[in-house]
C-alpha cells in the first residue's frame, strides 16, 4: 500500500511554502504597523488608542493563524481508503479533486508510477474531465496514457470529496490465496483490525470484519448497515458463509481453492436473484470482506446480451425467409400454371392441389419468421385497446375448449394505441393458446386470465419494463400452470425453440409475438415462478392524437357510417398493356412473364436494374407499368424507379418484395403512383393488381 499524504520532501505533513502566502503575509504585517501608526503618536493610553490596537492585533493573529493553516495539508490521511484500494484486484487510487494521489494500492504504483500526483497534459486530459464530473456525484469513464499505452479509467465520489480512481484489469492478478503461501507484504505488516475503520463502516457498499482467514468458514465480528440492507441483519458471531447462497459459495470456494483473483460473483442467500461482487482483504489474521450489489448492472448486460442474440437471429430469419419467398413464388406461378391445363376433373388435378396447400403452410411459416425478424409489411390504425380485446374474446373463447376457463379483466380508463390490429390479435392469441396448452399439459385444464390497463411511468417499471417513458397500454396473458423452467426462460423467444412433443409445435408461436411487439414499437417481459404459472405482459405506447387527428378521425367515422361501394376485383384477368418487369430471380421473373402474356399483356423482361434502364430509355413513353424486386444486385428498386422516372413519365409502379414495405418506403418520398405486393404472390393476385392499376391509369 503506498501512503502519499503523510509524507514530503519538507517534513512531515506540510506542504512546500507558497511565496504568494509569505508575499500576503509580509503585506499583512505592514498593514498592521502602518495601521497602528496613529495610535501609538496619538498615546497608547488613550481608550481610541487601546481599542485600536487591540483591533490591529487580532486581526494580524487570526490572518498569521489562517496562513499557518493553509500551509498544512488539508487532506486527513485516508486509513480507510487503503484498506479499500488495497482489496481491490484493478489498479485503484483515492485522488484529491485537484489531481493530488491520497493512497493508492500496489497494483497502481506498478502500472502508473508513485507519482504524487496523476498525469497532466495530454496523457491525463480525459481522466481529469471524468473526474469534474465525479465531483459531481456521477459515476464517469476516462483515459489514462500510460507508457504509450491507453487504459480505461473509471472515477467516483467518496465520502469527504475525495475521488476514487481505477484502472479495471486487462488480466487478472492474484489478489488472495487462502493457502500457505505467504501474504503480500503489505497486508503482514498491517495490524490486525478490531473494528471496522470510519471509511469502511459508513460505505455505501456491504462490508465485515471476518474472525479468520477462510472466508466462507469464518465469523463476522462487525458488519456496516449497508451489508445489513443487502442480507439483512448480521449478528455478531454469524458465519459469513452463510450469508452467501450455497451454490455460488461453492463456485466461489473452488475458484480461491484454485488460487483465482477477485472479485468473486456471488448471490445472495436472502435474494438469490441479487448478484454482488466479493472483495476480499487481509490483514493479520483477519480478513474485510466488501459485497458490492451489481444485480442492476448484471440485469442490463442480461438484457443487451438478449437483445444483442435476437438482433442477431431476426436478421438471419429475416434473410432466409426473403430468399424462402423467391421460391415459394417460382412454385406457386408454376402450379398456377400447371393447374390451368389440369382443371378439377382431371386426374393430376387433386396431386397438385394438395403441393399447392403445402406450398400454403409453407408461406404462413415465412410469414411468422417475418414477423419475428420485424421485417413484416404493417397496415397500423389507431385501436381502442379494450374494444379491440373485447371483439376478439368470443373467438379465444372458441380456442381455449371447455376444460379451460378464460377470464377478462379491463381496466379503466384504456387508452388507444396504434399498431396492425390483425398482427396485435394474432401475438394475443399465440399467448393464449399457449396458456392452454401449459395448463392442460399440467393439469387437464385450468384458467387462463388477460388483463388489459393503462399503467403510469412507474407502474410499467414495476411491472417489467425498465425502460418505461410516460403511461403504457398494458396487455397481460396469464395463466395458473407450471410456470416456466429456469433453464428455458432464456430460450422461450427464439425461433423453432419448443418444449411440446414431436409434431404438436413448430416453435414460432413466441417467436412472432415477439417480433409483432417489437415491430410495434412495444416491449415484452415474463414474469413466471415454477409451479406458480406464466404471465406474458405486453407494453405499448399510448397513442394521444393530436387536434387534427381527431377532426380527421371524425370525419372519417362519418364517412363510414354512410353505405360505400367498394371495389371489386376485376373477374376478366384479361388486359392490354405494355409491362417492365424487373427481378433478379429467373424463376419468379419467367414463369410470370409467361403467365401476364397468356393474359394479353406486352412484358418486357429484365434481370437487374442496369438492363431495365436500357430498356426503359429504349421505350420512353410507351412503357404502362414498371413492376420491379425491390433487393437486387446492382441498381435496387427504389434507386431504379428514381433513374427511370424521365422514362416512364406518370407511369404507374408496383414493387413485389419478400420484406416489409417499411424497409424501403422511406427510399420513396416524393414518388406517387406506388403500390406494394408481398411474396409470395399468385398469378390471380398478381393479374388482378395489375389489371386494377392499369384501369386507374
Amino acid at each position: 500500500m503506498k501512503d502519499f499524504g503523510a509524507t514530503d520532501a519538507a517534513g512531515a505533513g506540510k506542504r512546500r511554502p507558497d511565496l504568494l502566502i509569505w508575499g500576503a503575509a509580509v503585506f499583512l504585517v505592514l498593514a498592521a504597523v502602518f495601521a497602528a501608526a496613529p495610535a501609538l503618536r496619538a498615546g497608547p493610553a488613550t481608550l481610541a488608542g487601546l481599542l485600536l490596537l487591540g483591533g490591529v492585533a487580532g486581526v494580524a493573529i487570526l490572518g498569521l493563524v489562517a496562513i499557518r493553516a493553509s500551509t498544512t495539508t488539508g487532506d486527513p490521511e485516508p486509513e480507510g481508503a487503503e484498506a479499500f484500494v488495497e482489496a481491490l484486484s484493478e489498479p485503484a487510487a483515492v485522488t484529491a479533486a485537484d489531481g493530488r494521489v491520497l493512497a493508492a494500492n500496489l497494483a497502481w504504483v506498478q502500472a502508473v508510477g508513485d507519482a504524487r500526483r496523476l498525469p497532466r497534459g495530454a496523457a491525463g486530459a480525459r481522466l481529469f474531465a471524468a473526474l469534474v464530473k465525479a465531483r459531481d456525484g456521477q459515476r464517469a469513464e476516462g483515459t489514462l496514457i500510460i507508457a504509450g499505452q491507453e487504459r480505461r479509467a473509471e472515477a467516483a465520489r467518496l465520502r469527504g470529496g475525495r475521488l476514487l480512481v481505477r484502472l479495471p484489469s486487462v488480466v487478472e492478478r492474484e489478489v488472495y490465496v487462502p493457502t500457505a503461501a505467504p501474504a503480500p507484504v503489505v497486508a503482514q505488516s498491517a495490524p490486525a483490525p478490531r473494528t471496522l475503520d470510519a471509511f469502511s463502516g459508513a460505505s455505501p457498499f456491504g462490508a465485515a470484519l471476518l474472525e479468520g482467514l477462510d472466508p466462507f468458514n469464518s465469523r463476522v465480528l462487525e458488519a456496516n448497515p449497508a451489508l445489513a440492507a443487502m442480507t439483512g441483519a448480521v449478528p455478531s458471531g454469524t458465519l459469513f458463509g452463510a450469508l452467501i447462497d450455497p451454490p455460488s459459495r461453492a463456485e466461489a470456494e473452488t475458484r480461491l481453492a484454485e488460487g483465482k483473483s477477485g472479485p468473486f460473483e456471488v448471490r445472495l442467500a436472502r435474494d438469490p436473484a441479487r448478484i454482488a461482487h466479493l472483495y476480499l482483504y487481509r490483514a493479520d489474521g483477519r480478513l474485510v470482506a466488501y459485497l458490492i450489489d451489481v444485480s442492476e448492472q448484471k440485469q442490463m448486460e442480461l438484457q443487451l446480451a438478449q437483445a444483442q442474440k435476437m438482433q442477431a437471429i431476426g436478421q438471419l430469419a429475416g434473410g432466409v425467409a426473403h430468399d424462402f419467398n423467391n421460391l415459394l413464388t417460382a412454385i406457386q406461378l408454376r402450379l398456377d400454371e400447371l393447374l390451368h391445363r389440369h382443371p378439377v376433373g382431371d386426374p393430376s388435378y387433386e396431386g397438385l392441389n394438395e403441393i399447392r396447400q403445402t406450398g400454403v403452410r409453407a408461406a404462413d411459416l415465412v410469414r411468422k419468421l417475418l414477423a419475428f425478424s420485424r421485417k413484416q409489411t404493417v397496415q397500423r390504425e389507431v385501436l381502442e385497446l379494450g374494444e379491440l380485446i373485447s371483439e376478439f374474446e368470443v373467438l379465444l373463447r372458441r380456442l381455449l375448449r371447455e376444460d379451460v376457463k378464460l377470464v377478462t379483466d379491463y381496466g379503466r380508463d384504456l387508452p388507444q394505441v396504434r399498431a396492425d390490429k390483425s398482427q396485435l390479435e394474432t401475438a394475443v392469441m399465440n399467448l393464449a393458446v399457449n396458456a392452454r396448452d401449459a395448463v392442460r399439459a399440467a393439469k387437464g385444464g385450468g384458467v387462463v386470465r388477460i388483463r388489459t390497463a393503462r399503467l403510469t411511468q412507474d407502474e410499467a417499471q414495476s411491472l417489467g419494463f425498465p425502460g418505461a417513458e410516460g403511461d403504457q397500454a398494458f396487455i397481460e396473458v396469464s395463466d395458473d400452470g407450471p410456470g416456466i423452467p429456469p433453464e428455458v426462460m432464456g430460450k422461450i423467444f427464439d425461433p423453432f425453440f419448443t418444449t411440446k412433443p414431436v409434431g404438436e409445435g413448430t416453435g414460432l408461436g413466441l417467436a412472432t409475438v415477439y417480433g409483432i411487439v417489437k415491430q410495434s414499437d412495444g416491449w415484452i417481459h415474463v414474469h413466471s415462478r415454477p409451479g406458480e404459472g406464466a404471465a406474458f405482459r405486453i407494453f405499448l405506447p399510448v397513442h394521444e392524437p393530436t387536434p387534427a387527428q381527431q377532426a380527421a378521425a371524425a370525419t372519417a367515422a362519418t364517412a363510414a357510417a354512410a353505405p360505400e361501394a367498394k371495389p371489386r376485383p376485376p373477374r376478366d384477368l384479361s388486359g392490354a398493356g405494355r409491362i417492365l418487369f424487373v427481378e433478379d430471380e429467373d424463376a419468379v421473373r419467367g414463369v410470370a412473364a409467361r403467365l401476364l402474356r397468356a393474359r394479353g399483356y406486352e412484358v418486357l423482361e429484365a434481370s437487374d436494374g442496369e438492363e431495365a434502364l436500357i430498356i426503359a430509355e429504349e421505350h420512353a413513353g410507351t412503357i404502362d407499368l414498371l413492376i420491379s424486386d425491390v433487393i437486387m444486385p446492382g441498381i435496387d428498386g427504389p434507386t431504379l424507379l428514381k433513374k427511370a422516372r424521365a422514362y416512364l413519365g406518370n407511369a404507374p409502379v408496383m414493387f413485389i418484395s419478400g420484406y416489409a414495405e417499411a424497409e424501403f418506403s422511406d427510399l420513396l418520398e416524393g414518388e406517387t403512383g406506388v403500390t406494394f405486393l408481398p411474396k409470395p404472390i399468385d398469378i390471380k393476385t398478381l393479374a388482378e393488381r395489375v389489371k386494377q392499376q392499369l384501369q386507374a391509369a
